[in-house]
């Protein structure tokens, strides 16, 4: 008879885990894929048509390049490869005037493309795709048509990718950044629940799986502070400055509290790891409900009821282990705040005023009133925004995947 894999899963479960993370993956991407798809073959049509004579294969090129990046960045995306394409026409113009050897020709042009873009202190994405039009215009094309055309072919595929991504497909950058924030949620609420096993178990394992697992949360509180830079840039270079930007303004306050909460989590599952066996089981429970609260919170940004119900769960797990007392070791006394710190971070995020906080956790407030969740914009270029009845059709909200 044959023994079973050592992790529990048959090759066909492994393969259809497999299956569906790529097809997870490809959903993901989907409509990147179908509007770049679009927009290159009408920035073909219309180079076609515009510049006669000529492949204009420059067009569709740009579209697809420029649209490729995040909702908030398209359109810094597209200046981005304006200047890259511009100046590789220009240096692979430059150098087909000097020499006409194709491999000659590649190599000066593509040297004083990434010299150029270097020197006016370009990302490397202009760097790259300053060479890359370089090289196209030199082996590819040759003295064929004019520079000017496929300068124009550029203009024409990045002009279509503006219009694509900031007019009729603009970036709703609030239900991107709340996606952003359920993932960190979500991460947060994966570490503590493992914090909460480990704290029941004894030995040096578990704190050592602990210590592994504090490296986990970098990745999204990473993301989070990418998410909030990237959004004032966006405020600047989008069509939402045209509208209204308090939304994502409201939402940088957001992800700056959540950036507390992460770390805050941080702290409390660090103090863990140096607590004795009594105290660990005691604070097991403890930890493992602010787990649960943090899945509440990520499973939806958008429901009152979901934040209302975590300030009650943080509430009752900050109360349940108590300030400690004053005789305490250190270590314990970290822990106390530890706990403390996350129910406060976990009420502040929900919409609880933080001088509010230290009055609910007393008791001197019972009944705390948590706000409703502000709207998710419809159209960012727009200042009117859905009612709550129509929330849930225009948020954009994920599907819950089992």
């Amino acid at each position: 008879m044959t023994e079973p894999p050592l992790d529990g899963r048959t090759p066909r479960h492994r393969i259809r885990a497999l299956v569906w993370e790529v097809r997870t993956r490809v959903s993901s991407q989907a409509s990147l894929i179908v509007l770049a798809v679009i927009a290159a073959t009408l920035a073909w049509a219309i180079a076609g048509g515009l510049v006669h004579d000529h492949s204009p294969f420059f067009a569709p090129i740009a579209a697809v390049i420029a649209l490729n990046a995040s909702g908030g960045e398209r359109g810094a995306n597209a200046l981005r490869l304006l200047t890259g394409v511009f100046i590789g026409i220009l240096a692979g113009e430059l150098a087909l005037l000097v020499t006409d050897r194709n491999a000659a020709a590649m190599a000066l042009a593509t040297a004083v493309a990434m010299t150029a873009a270097a020197a006016i202190n370009a990302e490397r994405i202009v760097i790259g795709q300053a060479a890359g039009s370089a090289i196209l215009t030199t082996i590819f094309v040759g003295a064929a048509s004019p520079g000017i055309d496929r300068l124009v072919d550029a203009l024409i595929g990045a002009g279509v990718a503006l219009v694509f991504s900031q007019l009729f497909f603009p970036a709703r950058l609030v239900a991107m950044l709340r996606r952003i924030e359920e993932d960190a949620l979500n991460e947060m609420a994966d570490m503590l629940a493992l914090v909460g096993r480990s704290l029941e178990e004894e030995g040096d394992a578990s704190s050592e799986q602990v210590v592994n697992r504090l490296g986990g949360l970098s990745r999204p509180m990473a993301a989070l502070s990418r998410a909030r830079e990237s959004s004032k840039s966006t405020i600047r270079l989008s069509t939402i400055r045209w509208g209204d930007p308090q939304p994502v303004l409201d939402e940088d306050e957001v992800i700056e509290r959540l950036i507390l909460l992460g770390e805050s989590c941080l702290f409390l599952s660090r103090t863990t790891t140096s607590m004795g066996v009594e105290e660990r089981r005691e604070l097991a429970p403890i930890v493992s409900g602010m787990a649960d609260v943090l899945a509440t919170l990520a499973d939806d940004l958008s429901s009152r009821q979901a934040r209302e119900q975590a300030v009650e769960q943080a509430l009752m797990a900050a109360r349940t282990y108590g300030g400690g007392a004053p005789d305490d070791d250190p270590v314990t006394h970290a822990t106390h705040l530890a706990v403390e710190m996350v129910a406060t971070d976990i009420m502040v995020f929900a919409g609880i005023r933080f001088d509010e906080v230290e009055d609910v956790i007393q008791g001197e407030v019972e009944d705390p009133r948590v706000p409703h969740p502000p709207g998710e914009p419809w159209l960012p270029w727009l200042r009117w925004r859905p009612r709550r009845g129509l929330l849930g059709r225009f948020s954009g909200r994920r599907p819950k995947t089992q």
